[in-house]
C-alpha cells in the first residue's frame, strides 16, 4: 500500500483527490490549517466527508479515520512538516495547499508569501531530507500572464505574471526545478485551468453566480462578458493528477538550454490540465440559468486588474505523455454543481 501526503486536504481539489486516492487503495496523510480565506464550515464539511470531525481535530491536532490521517497544521510550519515526513516516510507527495485567488492577492499579498513560498519551501526541504518517488505540486494557468498566444503551451515562456498570486506560483516552479537539479527530487508542476464542480470554493465564479442567481441578487460580469475560460471539471482534474503522479519525470540528458522550459536535464516537468475547450462566459452563465430555473440579473463591468480575457490549455503533452484528456462538458459539470449546491445549502 502506497503512502501519500496530500497538502491542502480541506481545500476543493485536495478533498476530491483524497477521496479518489483512498478509493484507489492508498494510505493518505492530509495536512491543512483550515484558514478563514473563505467559509471554514465548508472546509470542515469536506473533512467530515473524509471521516474527520472538527472537534476532534481542534482538540488533538491529529485524527485518523481508516486509511486517512489528518494533521491540523500550517504547511509553513517547517518543523511540523519535517516531523510528519520523518514519521511517515511518504512514497509520493501531492502539494496543493496554497493561498489561492488573483484578486485577493491585490489586497493581502503577505498571505501569498507565507503560504505559497514559505509553505512550499517546507515541503521541498522535507522531500530533500526524506526522499520521495515523486513530488507533484499545483501551479496555475495564471502563470501565462501577458502571453497572448492561445492555446497556452507549457513550452511558452512565463516571465510576465499579472498578479502576485501568479508570481508566487511561477516561483514554485523555479524552486522545484532548483531542488530537482540539486537533490534529484522528481517533481512535476501542474498548471490547472479554471477548475469547477461540487464542493467548489465560494470565491469562484460558478459558486458566486449560482448563489446570487438563486437569491435574486445581481452578478458582476467583468470585461462586459467578453471573456472565455477553459472550465475544467473537478473529476477531470483529479483523474489527470492521478495519471501524472503515476509517471515521475526522468532527466532529459539531451535537453538543450532554452529549447523547452517544461522539461530539463533534471527530473523535472510541467504539464497543463485543462479542458482544451474554451467557453464564453455568457454561455457558462446560461447553463447556470437553465439549471437554477432563474434568470441572472447582470451588472456589466470593465476588466479587473490581474485578469485575462481568455485562457485555454494546450494539452498535447498531457495526451502524449500520460494518455489522458479531460472530457466532461460544461453542461454536465454545471448541472452537477447546481445539484450539489441545492442539496448542501437546502435551496
Amino acid at each position: 500500500m502506497k503512502k501519500v501526503l496530500i497538502t491542502g486536504t480541506a481545500g476543493f481539489i485536495g478533498f476530491h483527490l483524497t477521496q479518489k486516492m483512498l478509493a484507489s487503495g492508498y494510505e493518505v496523510v492530509g495536512i491543512d490549517n483550515v484558514n478563514d480565506y473563505y467559509d471554514v464550515n465548508l472546509k470542515w464539511s469536506r473533512l467530515q466527508q473524509l471521516g474527520v470531525h472538527r472537534a476532534d481535530a481542534e482538540k488533538g491536532r491529529w485524527v485518523s479515520s481508516g486509511r486517512f490521517h489528518f494533521s491540523f497544521t500550517d504547511i509553513a510550519n517547517a518543523e511540523s512538516v519535517m516531523n510528519l515526513f520523518n514519521e511517515h516516510r511518504f512514497d509520493e507527495v501531492v502539494h496543493l495547499a496554497a493561498q489561492a485567488g488573483v484578486r485577493y492577492s491585490l489586497t493581502n499579498p503577505a498571505a501569498y508569501i507565507h503560504s505559497n513560498i514559505s509553505g512550499f519551501l517546507s515541503v521541498l526541504e522535507a522531500c530533500r531530507a526524506f526522499p520521495v518517488n515523486h513530488l507533484v505540486y499545483a501551479s496555475t494557468s495564471s502563470v501565462y500572464g501577458l502571453n497572448t498566444r492561445v492555446p497556452f503551451k507549457v513550452s511558452q515562456p512565463t516571465d510576465h505574471p499579472m498578479s502576485l498570486y501568479a508570481a508566487s506560483k511561477k516561483s514554485n516552479e523555479l524552486m522545484a526545478h532548483a531542488y530537482s537539479h540539486l537533490y534529484q527530487i522528481p517533481s512535476t508542476g501542474i498548471r490547472f485551468f479554471s477548475v469547477y464542480g461540487p464542493w467548489g470554493r465560494p470565491d469562484m465564479a460558478l459558486f458566486i453566480f449560482t448563489k446570487n442567481i438563486l437569491e435574486g441578487k445581481p452578478i458582476q460580469v467583468f470585461n462586459y462578458g467578453n471573456m472565455k475560460r477553459d472550465f475544467t471539471y473537478i473529476d477531470d482534474i483529479v483523474n489527470g493528477v492521478m495519471r501524472v503522479l503515476s509517471k515521475p519525470p526522468i532527466a532529459q540528458l539531451d535537453w538543450i538550454d532554452d529549447e523547452n522550459p517544461s522539461t530539463s536535464s533534471a527530473p523535472y516537468r510541467l504539464v497543463n490540465i485543462g479542458n482544451n475547450n474554451p467557453i464564453n462566459l455568457m454561455d457558462f452563465i446560461r447553463e447556470i440559468e437553465i439549471n437554477t430555473g432563474k434568470q441572472a440579473i447582470i451588472e456589466y463591468l470593465p476588466m479587473q486588474p490581474g485578469d485575462v480575457p481568455m485562457n485555454v490549455a494546450d494539452v498535447t503533452d498531457l495526451v502524449n505523455e500520460y494518455g489522458y484528456k479531460p472530457s466532461i462538458s460544461v453542461k454536465e459539470g454545471v448541472a452537477a454543481f447546481v445539484k450539489w449546491y441545492r442539496e448542501y445549502y437546502i435551496v
